[in-house]
């Protein structure tokens, strides 16, 4: 009796461990990182909205309600992008311990919670928020998972479609709190843009090798790629500078935000052009470093002059 109650008891502890390393792996296939991030993007984007539509006292329960369907949307994009890239992560160093890759999760499994989610979170989004938001969810999950991740092993300019995807959390958030795509959400479309390519090009510089033995015509591994991309981190460095100032000039930002955009962009133009001239995994890990704390820093500078009426 003694001998069945222990086997019992190992078999319940070891199922325990089963599901809880399960949905470890769920974790892990969403991406927390980035969902967080984009999160963080989504809610100032939101925040911004209402000020610029309703003001009054904030909504938490309705901020809540639209991150809900951006979330599964974004959990959906993670999940899609490793399904059609699990080979691909297989073969590079940074990727291959990735649940579906190491082949600890199957790959219909993915592949239905991706469709699922996505399901789920746009359906959320046009019956809970709004139509224009579900509508712009929609074009986000098609940009990243039909178009940036085939391109990949296609052509470099799949930067450029990955950074149409990837500028527009805040714009979701933005139309979630009932604002239209005015020239407020062009700004903070346009701010996202420009910031993520020095960002994500320093990124492709580090994992250069990992892209290349994948097959990835990430634009560091083309010949010439590397001082290439240090040209175009520039490029769009400088672009962000007259860019940030839409914002202050279509009412989003005020001085606070404007002061912190021009000191924060002149040092991740300093950072690009050092990425540049010396295109070292250095340089290119201190550029990605200032890229992390510039953005949050100028989005939470845009709220504090719209909370805190600074102009």
């Amino acid at each position: 009796m003694n001998v069945a109650s222990a086997t019992t008891t190992t078999e319940n502890n070891a199922g325990a461990l089963d599901v809880v390393a399960r949905l470890s792996d769920y974790w892990l296939l969403a991406k927390p990182r980035i969902a967080v991030m984009a999160m963080f993007t989504v809610a100032i984007g939101y925040a911004l909205g209402f000020q610029q539509t309703t003001g009054g006292a904030f909504q938490i329960a309705a901020l809540a309600n639209a991150c809900f369907g951006i979330f599964c949307v974004a959990v959906s994009c993670s999940f899609l992008n490793q399904w059609l890239e699990q080979d691909v992560d297989r073969r590079m160093n940074r990727t291959c311990q990735r649940p579906l890759a190491a082949r600890r999760v199957s790959s219909g499994e993915v592949l239905a919670i991706g469709v699922a989610a996505a399901v789920l979170g746009i359906a959320w989004l046009v019956t809970q928020v709004n139509l224009l938001t579900g509508l712009v969810s929609v074009t986000a999950l098609l940009s990243y998972v039909a178009l940036y991740t085939p391109l990949k092993r296609v052509s470099f300019l799949c930067t450029q479609i990955g950074a149409l995807a990837g500028a527009l959390p805040p714009v979701l958030g933005w139309c979630a709190a009932g604002a239209q795509l005015d020239s407020g959400a062009l700004a903070l479309f346009l701010l996202l843009f420009c910031w993520q390519f020095p960002h994500f090009l320093a990124i492709a510089t580090i994992y250069r090798a990992d892209y290349e033995h994948a097959g990835l015509k990430m634009l560091p591994v083309m010949p010439g790629g590397i001082s290439c991309a240090g040209l175009v981190s520039v490029a769009y460095a400088a672009a962000l500078l007259p860019v940030s100032f839409l914002a202050y000039g279509c009412g989003v930002g005020g001085y606070v935000y404007l002061s912190l955009v021009l000191l924060g962009g002149l040092a991740y133009l300093a950072a690009s052009v050092r990425f540049w001239l010396c295109d070292s995994v250095v340089r290119a890990r201190q550029l990605v470093l200032c890229s992390l704390i510039y953005l949050p820093v100028v989005l939470v500078g845009m709220v504090v002059d719209q909370f805190c009426i600074i102009r």
